[in-house]
């Protein structure tokens, strides 16, 4: 390939990207603008992208109009508590996956594919009926139960790569010190696997922050809906949406998920690439 060639396919390249990236960046750019934009030029028949005369008037309204409070506690109590319950099950299982062999980690890296193939609607009436049975529904320990399972296959899949990234020879020198397997796990292991379970518990956080449908379903009363039900609120009973409070109460709700997913971004691309590496 000559250089001209090459130059012609980077080019391309980077021009695809931003596409990609303008494509990607519109919906939140636009969202940010009505966010700030008072009523009238909302109903403008020409919008712009920069709002003419910026208000705090739609965040104060939406505030006013919605308990987004206590949604967000919800939404956070239920994020939490399966992101930690979830990396506590995932991690010694993951350990097991990378470093034994056998129709166990087979089996289980076979679970891991096909839960990822299932759509949500297939399971939510046969997860409806076992939680009703266990008295868990319009509960938040149910729906973090719901959480908890939804988010192992990958949590799991992400913490073998960092599992197969350690050297088995630091395990083997230490056991030839005399050390046992539990001091092994818990003084070589585990400090080594400290970025991978941190990167893991926050993209289990930032899937059960952004969940809708499972929240929907599973929650009854407004006291325990959390954020991303509370905003279907600002729609009107004929679909007419409430605009701009709406974008405010968007915009705020999404800023976790951004602010966490740009500090664990490289931490995720690694998990997703340390099983390929060879030692």
């Amino acid at each position: 390939m000559s250089l001209r060639t090459g130059r012609t396919a980077r080019a391309g390249q980077y021009a695809a990207l931003l596409c990609y990236l303008v494509f990607l960046a519109f919906p939140f750019l636009w969202l940010i603008s009505t966010a700030f934009k008072p009523a009238r030029e909302l109903g403008s028949l020409h919008p712009t992208w920069i709002p003419a005369d910026p208000t705090l008037d739609n965040f104060r309204q939406a505030f006013d109009e919605q308990p987004l409070l206590r949604a967000a506690a919800n939404s956070l109590t239920a994020a939490l508590c399966a992101a930690l319950i979830a990396v506590v099950i995932a991690t010694p299982m993951a350990y097991v996956m990378a470093r034994h062999r056998g129709r166990l980690s087979t089996a289980a890296t076979g679970w891991v594919v096909v839960s990822q193939a299932f759509p949500f609607v297939l399971v939510i009436i046969p997860l409806f009926l076992v939680l009703k049975h266990l008295h868990l529904i319009n509960s938040l320990w149910g729906l973090i139960l719901v959480y908890v399972v939804w988010s192992l296959p990958f949590a799991l899949w992400m913490l073998a790569g960092y599992v197969r990234a350690v050297p088995p020879e630091l395990e083997e020198a230490a056991a030839v010190d005399g050390a046992g397997r539990v001091r092994i796990l818990m003084s070589v292991t585990a400090p080594l696997l400290a970025p991978g379970i941190v990167a893991t518990a926050l993209f289990a956080f930032i899937t059960a922050w952004n969940e809708f449908f499972f929240a929907l379903v599973l929650l009854k009363t407004p006291e325990k809906q959390t954020l991303p039900v509370v905003l279907t609120h600002f729609l009107g009973a004929e679909g007419v949406a409430d605009l701009g409070p709406l974008a405010a109460a968007a915009f705020l709700a999404t800023l976790p998920s951004l602010v966490l997913f740009a500090v664990i971004q490289k931490r995720i691309t690694g998990g997703l690439t340390a099983g390929a590496v060879k030692h």
